[in-house]
């Protein structure tokens, strides 16, 4: 293996992945670090995409090349990209390898994410369509179209998903395309969740309002129902309580897992990701940091923080806080607090947002914000201010 040396006794910083917490510390840290000192993201993808706005291109309102950005652009900030997959890490070390290539870091990013699982459950991936990935937004955006009458069903195949607000924005923005297509009285349209309520992470009081989002569109709302196959012939769902539901086009939230080489690397816990301190984001080996969907923070009363954007951000920053303290000696701790927001797309141009604390007691702090035009136009303003701040 080719050995990729510290150069001119700087250090090194190795950050594993190009998602948005990967971008933020990358980002963060080149402003914060002299040149001597070297940045590298690794992440398998040419493209960085922007996923809060892919449920935009599943109704046909984006393009891919309006949501993508090229991770190479980060060279132009003094931060090495390395394109390739990562197929070992030695979190003793601080050791990757990256295909035949090997890179030492004093410090090592972990902001993989969570793999996509849809494999895990028969049938699910050859009879529906995801608007989770590119490539499958894309794919269901061009079947939408051909669905004129019949049933809709949205589904979240597992308790477990990437960001708590996507099925239930999903289901009203195709409800929103329906209508604008002219077919809403000849499509039902169904949401099945595995969860017991709306967003859960985020409080009662948030479940509710969600949930009386959706039903006020007819959208019908069905929670506990956890997946056990489907048939794609006969376009059936079977769920662990027993019943069946038959359907004409299927959208679904597939599972998520840890990346295989993060488990591989002795990473995980028996919570299924990197157990990491909740403030500070360290695991509990020296100078190796998890962040965003990867890392499995401590629950407070069996709750979960949010595996979104707007987390894997907020904790980038702080970690690229703390590791530029520990190179320079200057600064002071960063300590990530629980807070964060997103907006949450109902259709026909409007949008609330939520905010406020996860880590409260006795439950989350969390306001929800009356949806409206300006929440759908600050997420627009938001969409280009990021990519054009980061890229």
């Amino acid at each position: 293996m080719e050995a990729v040396d510290i150069m001119n006794n700087g250090q090194t910083i190795v950050v594993l992945g190009g998602g948005v917490g990967g971008v933020v510390t990358a980002v963060e840290l080149r402003k914060k670090l002299p040149m001597r000192h070297r940045i590298v993201v690794v992440d398998r993808e040419a493209q960085h995409v922007f996923a809060p706005t892919l449920l935009w291109l599943m109704t046909g309102d984006r393009s891919a090349e309006k949501i993508s950005r090229p991770l190479d652009r980060l060279g132009k900030r003094g931060i090495e990209v390395v394109h390739g997959a990562v197929t070992a890490i030695d979190p003793m070390t601080r050791s990757v390898s990256v295909n035949d290539r090997s890179i030492k870091a004093d410090h090592l990013v972990i902001a993989l994410g969570a793999d996509f699982a849809p494999e895990t459950i028969t049938g699910l991936a050859e009879a529906g369509h995801s608007f989770s990935t590119l490539a499958g937004t894309e794919s269901l955006r061009d079947a939408l179209p051909g669905l004129r009458s019949g049933r809709l069903v949205i589904m979240t195949a597992r308790p477990s998903y990437k960001c708590p607000a996507a099925p239930y924005e999903a289901a009203m923005l195709l409800e929103f395309d329906c209508r604008r297509r002219g077919v809403r009285d000849h499509v039902s349209i169904d949401l099945y969740t595995a969860e017991p309520k709306p967003m859960g992470v985020a409080g009662p009081v948030i479940s509710a309002a969600v949930r009386q989002m959706v039903e006020s569109k007819n959208i019908g709302y069905f929670p506990e129902h956890q997946v056990t196959s489907v048939e794609p012939t006969e376009r059936k769902i079977s769920f662990t309580n027993g019943e069946t539901t038959h359907f004409d086009l299927l959208v679904y939230v597939p599972p998520i897992q840890a990346p295989q080489v993060v488990n591989e690397a002795g990473l995980i816990a028996e919570s299924g990701w990197v157990p990491v301190d909740r403030h500070t984001m360290l695991t509990r080996f020296e100078r190796v940091y998890a962040i965003g969907d990867g890392a499995g923070m401590p629950p407070q009363r069996g709750r979960l923080l949010p595996t979104a954007g707007v987390v894997a951000h907020a904790q980038g920053s702080i970690v690229a806080s703390n590791i530029a303290r520990d190179v320079t000696g200057q600064g002071n701790p960063a300590h990530f607090d629980g807070h964060g927001g997103c907006f949450i797309e109902i259709g026909d141009g409007r949008a609330g947002f939520g905010n406020g604390d996860f880590y409260a007691e006795p439950v989350p702090l969390v306001k929800l914000h009356k949806p409206g035009l300006s929440w759908h136009w600050g997420k627009i303003l938001f969409e280009k201010h990021w990519l054009r701040k980061w890229f």
